[in-house]
């Protein structure tokens, strides 16, 4: 069976083809990280982000570690997706009625594009972390909406669409603590305000280490003709602190929340120095990807090492063949 996209073509999408020798199914760019230490003045890390094209070029929301270690949130754009320059000071969020509404604290963002909206998520802080959610039509006004969880909660990931008329959120429950809950949940909405029929997606554990700890949505789901392709973060505790690699799962196109196939083992794991030194080592989370439905080529962006951007390359056909081959389901 031939694996397709379900989407709109894109031909300036970030690509390299597979460098000889390597034996994977994703491949680094050969010039990562694409985001160094101190990329605007304000802040000293730029990572854990999120891209989307926007009017012929690409555009982001991104996370910004300010020198006092607070997050916040700053609008990219870039030609190649790439090269990013970055606007100087953090969005400005406003409510409906046009009021400032800054969160104190932002971080980890997703950006997805549904009918004729940009719609925003990151964790942001309500007597604890939670997710916030927003929107916004031009990149220049920023509206935000109510939160869609209490907390505790993180790592909330929309899907591209409505599925059986209502939105649909990933998300991760977790305590006061570094998040040892651990499973991603999904939520329905028909207004992007009230969220229910709350439902179990997967857990960590199973055979792989490199998942036991937490699991974690990634960048928004890919819509394919085998499924929703949904890459995530699995994280395993070892005696030398937590290990952040990538892995992928296809979940059913019309009950989301049931996983068909799933990774038993790690797609990218951290290797390379730019992922295993850094404010945080051995971190690789992804928060998006780019896809050209014409090719079937992926650009996955991920953080690295609480520190870095970079981008990994894989093909819709090659990665969903290796999952389905390749998979645990628990």
């Amino acid at each position: 069976m031939t694996y397709k996209i379900i989407g709109d073509d894109l031909p300036n999408i970030p690509w390299q083809d597979k460098p000889a020798g390597c034996n994977g199914v994703m491949w680094r760019h050969d010039a990562n990280p694409i985001i160094d230490w101190n990329p605007i003045e304000c802040a000293a890390r730029v990572y854990n982000s999120a891209v989307v094209p926007f009017k012929g070029a690409y555009v982001g929301v991104f996370r910004s570690d300010y020198k006092n270690g607070r997050p916040h949130l700053h609008f990219g754009r870039s030609s190649d997706g790439l090269h990013w320059e970055f606007e100087p000071d953090a969005i400005a969020w406003v409510d409906k009625q046009g009021e400032p509404f800054q969160p104190s604290y932002a971080y980890d963002p997703r950006v997805v594009k549904i009918d004729d909206a940009y719609y925003i998520t990151w964790c942001t802080d309500y007597h604890g972390a939670t997710l916030g959610l927003g929107m916004t039509k031009d990149f220049q006004t920023f509206t935000r909406l109510e939160n869609p969880c209490v907390p505790f909660n993180r790592n909330g990931v929309l899907f591209p669409r409505k599925v059986n008329g209502q939105f649909v959120l990933l998300n991760r429950p977790s305590d006061s603590g570094h998040t040892p809950f651990g499973d991603i949940f999904l939520s329905h909405s028909h207004d992007l305000e009230y969220w229910g029929k709350h439902r179990h997606v997967m857990g960590k554990g199973g055979q792989g280490w490199w998942q036991g700890t937490k699991v974690g949505a990634g960048p928004i789901p890919i819509e394919t003709n085998a499924g929703w392709l949904m890459f995530y973060h699995g994280v395993s505790g070892t005696c030398n602190g937590l290990v952040y690699s990538i892995g992928a799962a296809i979940l059913d196109i019309d009950e989301p929340w049931k996983v068909l196939y799933r990774t038993r083992d790690y797609l990218l794991t951290p290797e390379r120095d730019y992922e295993t030194r850094g404010f945080v080592p051995n971190v690789a989370f992804p928060c998006a990807a780019l896809t050209d439905a014409q090719t079937g080529r992926i650009a996955v962006y991920y953080g690295a090492a609480d520190t870095y951007s970079a981008v990994a390359y894989s093909q819709v056909d090659e990665l969903v063949d290796y999952i389905r081959e390749n998979s645990e389901v628990f």
